[in-house]
């Protein structure tokens, strides 16, 4: 099995996934199960898929998965939006790191 931590990406979209769920914290109460939880699950799925890509036996399988992580991070992308996403206040910073991961989720062997 390889180890997903040797990937960088990996590690972007975790260091993304904790500043989210730092910035989330301070959300009113009645965004619980709205947009937090919404960027919160987009969020914590990009780091999720890659390692389970990496478990998988062959590249074709890790560049699967590499496809899902994407799709969640442009769903994360659209929630950032400032016309949807007024409360959020590390947005630019955010905004950069989904979009820094969301180019390394296009799965090139070599780049990882």
């Amino acid at each position: 099995m390889r180890d997903f931590r040797e990937l960088k990406v990996w590690w972007k979209g975790h260091q993304l996934t904790l500043e989210i769920y730092e910035a989330t914290a301070e959300f009113l109460r009645q965004e619980t199960y709205g947009l937090m939880a919404q960027l919160r699950r987009s969020c914590a799925s990009i780091p999720a898929n890659i390692a389970e890509g990496r478990s998988r036996s062959d590249d074709a399988k890790l560049a699967r998965f590499m496809q899902i992580a994407m799709g969640s991070a442009s769903e994360l992308e659209y929630h950032l939006l400032p016309e949807s996403q007024k409360p959020f206040r590390e947005y630019d910073r955010s905004k950069v790191h989904v979009i820094h991961v969301h180019k390394q989720t296009t799965f090139e062997p070599t780049s990882m």
